[in-house]
C-alpha cells in the first residue's frame, strides 16, 4: 500500500519521477504540439528553463509543513486570543489546467498554550500552494494541518484566488475572485468568534 507521507508524495511517485532530460522531451513535444519549432533559436533553451521552472512552481512537493511547525514558543503571558495573519499573497497551479491560481490566504489560529513563528504560517501557506491544487483541497490542508499540529483551540482559514484557467480561457472572466474558508474548533463552534475573525480579514484591507 501507498501511504502519503507528510509531502504528499508516494513512494511510488518518487520512483516513477522521470529525469530532467525525459522532462525537457516532453516540454519539446508541448512545443511541437502548439505548433512552433524547438529547435528553432529562441526555443532551444526552453525545455531547460521550463523543467527549471517547476521546480519553483512545484516545490512544495519537497516540504514537510508539519516539520515547519515544531518549533513553538510558551513565553506567551497566557495569551489565548486570536493570532491573524492577513493576505499571505500566494501562487499555485490549477491541476486541471496547470493555470496558475493567484491570491491572498487569510489565518488565524487560538492559542491554547504556545505560539508558532508567524513566518512560519506564511510558509505552510507556500508549501500547499506550490503543488497542483484545487482551491477547496489547499484550504483544507492549510487549516487540517495547523489544527493537527498545533492543537489549538480553534483554526480560520479563508482563500481568496483568481484562477487563471477561468480568466484566460474558457470562459474569459478575468478580475473573478473565488473565496473560500475553513473553520475549525472555537470559529466553528462559536458564531461570534467566526465573525471576528472575518472583521478582522475585512479591516486589513481597508
Amino acid at each position: 500500500m501507498n501511504l502519503i507521507n507528510p509531502r504528499g508524495v508516494t513512494e511510488a511517485m518518487v520512483e516513477a519521477k522521470p529525469t530532467r532530460e525525459e522532462a525537457e522531451e516532453a516540454v519539446r513535444t508541448l512545443l511541437r504540439w502548439a505548433g512552433d519549432d524547438p529547435a528553432r533559436e529562441g526555443l532551444l533553451d526552453t525545455p531547460k528553463r521550463v523543467t527549471k521552472a517547476y521546480g519553483e512552481w512545484f516545490k512544495g512537493y519537497g516540504e514537510d509543513p508539519v516539520e515547519m511547525l515544531q518549533r513553538t514558543f510558551d513565553e506567551v503571558e497566557g495569551y489565548d486570543e486570536i493570532v491573524a495573519l492577513c493576505n499571505i499573497r500566494f501562487e499555485s497551479y490549477c491541476e486541471h489546467h496547470m493555470a496558475p491560481i493567484i491570491g491572498v490566504a487569510h489565518v488565524a489560529y487560538i492559542p491554547t498554550r504556545r505560539v508558532v513563528g508567524i513566518s512560519k504560517l506564511a510558509r505552510v501557506v507556500d508549501t500547499y500552494a506550490k503543488r497542483l491544487q484545487v482551491q477547496e483541497k489547499m484550504n483544507a490542508q492549510i487549516a487540517n494541518t495547523l489544527f493537527d499540529v498545533l492543537k489549538p483551540q480553534g483554526v480560520a482559514v479563508m482563500i481568496e484566488g483568481e484562477h487563471h484557467c477561468m480568466s484566460t480561457r474558457g470562459v474569459h472572466k478575468p478580475g473573478v475572485n473565488m473565496v473560500t474558508k475553513k473553520m475549525l474548533g472555537v470559529f466553528k463552534d462559536d458564531p461570534a468568534m467566526a465573525r471576528e475573525f472575518l472583521d478582522i480579514v475585512s479591516h486589513s484591507k481597508a
